[in-house]
């Protein structure tokens, strides 16, 4: 059975929102402090160690969003407590609507427009954690010493091309991440092309945006991480 249309656009927004990294549900009912609300979509963002609710109604209509609307998702956002209300329709909003939402918590808005504004929102603020998380893990490999990082597998004994190496991943991901910010899209990941041993993951010929940044650096981080917590605390200097 084919699903309907409106209610594509309801799990289309929910994935969009997941491909970002936030969670989201669809058809999700919440308890306010009055009464009990249905939502088309419920996201939570944790992007900054912060829980961040947002509540999605999706208008598939033939025709503008009203003033109405607005002023019910308000209501709905005040009871709950949410963050954000966002109000997408891809046929636009009466006048009514949209001054409704002036200088509110509510956004009126398309899914067309919002995957534009948000990736790039969403992404940057992704970037920046994953930078700070090298810089810890920059600080904790080179507080140990050299027999230490062999011993746990955080480099080769041989030095670079012989296996896993911390210092390269460092130098991968400062690499990736510098690129990203100048916005110098495509780049090419040069000698850390197809190195799987020596990162832990075999990085494209080419990175092409903030999400393919993103998506590769961050298992790199994952792992890195991971073989760090393995040394024993007093290992490091």
């Amino acid at each position: 059975m084919k699903i309907p249309d409106w209610k594509k656009y309801q799990e289309d927004t929910a994935e969009f929102f997941r491909s970002l990294g936030l969670e989201a549900k669809t058809d999700y009912a919440i308890e306010g402090v009055r009464t009990k609300h249905d939502i088309d979509v419920f996201v939570v963002s944790k992007l900054v160690g912060l829980n961040a609710i947002w509540l999605i109604e999706c208008k598939y209509w033939a025709r503008p969003v009203s003033k109405l609307h607005v002023l019910a998702l308000r209501e709905i956002v005040s009871d709950v407590g949410a963050d954000k209300g966002i109000i997408l329709s891809e046929n636009g909003f009466q006048k009514g609507a949209v001054e409704a939402a002036k200088f509110t918590n509510i956004e009126v808005n398309s899914l067309a427009k919002l995957r534009g504004q948000l990736e790039t929102v969403v992404y940057s603020i992704r970037l920046r954690n994953l930078a700070a998380r090298v810089t810890a893990c920059e600080k904790k490999y080179w507080s140990l010493p050299k027999s230490k990082r062999i011993e746990f597998g955080l480099r080769p004994p041989g030095g670079i091309g012989f296996g896993y190496n911390g210092g390269s991943v460092i130098d991968a991901c400062r690499n990736f991440l510098f690129e990203a910010a100048t916005n110098d899209f495509p780049f090419s990941t040069g000698l850390y092309f197809d190195m799987p041993d020596m990162l832990g993951v075999r990085v494209p010929e080419v990175l092409k945006s903030n999400q393919d940044v993103n998506n590769w650096i961050e298992p790199m981080v994952e792992i890195l991480e991971k073989k760090i917590e393995t040394v024993p605390i007093a290992s490091h200097d």
